[in-house]
């Protein structure tokens, strides 16, 4: 297996691109939890960090990008170029986040 790089520029430095694979793509859909929401409730009286939304996002953004990486895998391309990500709502208390980019081979 090898590595794959990611970037949001539109090249890698100081690397050519030999070939270009096309948009790839990686989502998620997460749902709140109960007792996140009661927890978020307290803290916006008293104001913070919402602790549990913040490892709940970083969960969706590894398991979107994750996804996007396998996509690129799959189409020959070792690096994913011009990343972007994005956040929707799905339904009431349900979210997805989707990461994409161009896969592409760079030598």
């Amino acid at each position: 297996m090898y590595n794959i790089i990611v970037t949001n520029l539109e090249t890698v430095p100081g690397m050519n691109i030999l070939s270009h694979h096309g948009l790839v793509q990686g989502n998620t859909v997460q749902a709140k939890h109960v007792g996140r929401d009661i927890m978020a409730g307290l803290k916006n009286i008293v104001g913070g960090e919402l602790k549990g939304y913040t490892e709940l996002l970083q969960t969706a953004r590894e398991q979107a990008t994750q996804r996007m990486i396998e996509e690129a895998r799959t189409l020959g391309a070792n690096a994913v170029i011009n990343v972007r990500y994005s956040t929707s709502s799905i339904t009431q208390g349900a979210s997805e986040l989707y990461a994409y980019g161009t896969a592409v081979k760079v030598g």
